[in-house]
């Protein structure tokens, strides 16, 4: 009886076998169906194995995309848009990512790599003084509580005395230089020498060159600006304070000649020569030499006294306002800037060239060699200076 039933049911499965056979094809193994083109009616992918989908991913991998091109769409991905690959940024826009990447990681080192840039960085060096060049970004005193040259100055002098375990050198800042300007820093080895460079400057026996990259072209082209300059607040969303212009002298009401102004009792005195050494695409290079120390001199006679503010000064390019600097079309694309991208620009402002007037020798004259960031903005501008020494 038993038999009778597995015979019956090995005939049922056979018919139903038959059945299917003819239903959907010959039958398939398991890795056959995997890798089987997807059905033409319906247009279903078959999914792919897990070592196949290994495979691709190794294959992409090894082969590195064009640029521009589209990614290869992944086996079973969804029918979202692929992204292009993002155009490479300009040379310029490479520029200002690695300088603002330099002057960060300049603050937040070990004192002792600072210390070690700016020993390579000496420009001269005697009994009294150290002249060494101070990096862009980077400022002198401790006012931002990250690194500073002040903080630093202790590990360099000791560099310089070779190391020695018992060393009384000390190196002390002389000459106010802005935490964005680059260039020429005096720093002196005694409260003495301190002393008598200080004298020097008052008796105007220590001459300071900077040279400048401004928006425009000043007319006439050489002259002195003699303007005092004030600290005001900018009332506002915003307020803030800047250094402004106290003239002593206004335009009289006919429009014929000018009239003196009383003056501001705490307005200072500022006088600031400049000579235009180059010009062309909208902007030009400029030496300045102050005659006086009072804070954002330069950066206040450029912008507000003749109109043509410094390249990166997002500070005074606006004189109701703190925004980025707007730029020229022209300029922009010399630069191969966007507006948008504007406020990493950094300012360009060199400390180019130190005299100091000597009591028993001859007097002390360093320049300062041109900044990487300041040659490329030079060259993207076509300016060019006629010092042999230093061309471009």
């Amino acid at each position: 009886m038993n038999s009778c039933r597995r015979i019956a049911c090995s005939g049922w499965r056979s018919g139903l076998n038959t059945v299917f056979s003819r239903v959907t094809g010959p039958s398939l193994s398991r890795s056959q169906a995997t890798s089987a083109a997807p059905d033409s009616d319906t247009g279903e992918k078959p999914q792919l194995r897990a070592i196949d989908l290994a495979k691709e991913v190794q294959q992409e991998k090894t082969t590195p995309p064009v640029v521009g091109q589209r990614k290869k769409p992944q086996a079973g991905a969804s029918g979202a848009a692929e992204a292009e690959t993002p155009p490479p940024p300009s040379g310029q826009q490479k520029r200002v990512m690695e300088l603002k990447r330099f002057s960060l990681q300049l603050q937040q080192v070990h004192p002792n790599v600072l210390a070690k840039h700016l020993l390579r960085g000496v420009l001269y060096q005697d009994k009294d003084v150290v002249i060494t060049n101070k990096p862009y970004g980077v400022p002198v005193k401790d006012d931002c509580g990250g690194t500073s040259i002040s903080s630093v100055l202790p590990v360099l002098s000791k560099m310089m005395d070779g190391m020695k375990m018992k060393s009384d050198s000390q190196l002390i800042p002389c000459l106010r230089l802005e935490k964005e300007t680059t260039g020429v820093l005096l720093l002196a080895r005694s409260q003495e020498v301190v002393q008598h460079i200080h004298s020097l400057v008052t008796n105007n026996q220590v001459q300071r060159k900077y040279w400048v990259v401004i928006v425009g072209v000043p007319v006439p082209s050489e002259g002195v600006i003699d303007i005092p300059i004030i600290e005001r607040e900018v009332p506002g969303p915003r307020s803030h304070y800047k250094m402004a212009l106290s003239p002593l002298f206004r335009v009289s009401d006919t429009g014929e000649g000018v009239t003196k102004v009383r003056a501001n009792r705490q307005s200072q005195p500022a006088v600031t020569k400049y000579k235009v050494l180059d010009s062309g695409s909208g902007c030009s290079l400029v030496e300045l030499q102050p005659l006086t120390e009072v804070k954002h001199q330069m950066r206040v006679h450029m912008a507000l006294g003749l109109t043509c503010p410094i390249l990166g000064d997002h500070k005074y390019s606006h004189s109701s306002k703190l925004a980025p600097q707007k730029l020229p079309e022209r300029v922009l694309g010399k630069l191969g800037l966007e507006q948008s991208k504007i406020r990493h620009l950094p300012l360009h402002v060199l400390a180019r060239q130190l005299t100091l007037a000597g009591n028993t020798q001859e007097d002390i004259n360093v320049t300062c060699p041109l900044p990487k960031y300041f040659k490329q903005t030079l060259n993207q501008l076509r300016l060019t200076f006629s010092d042999e020494k230093d061309q471009l």
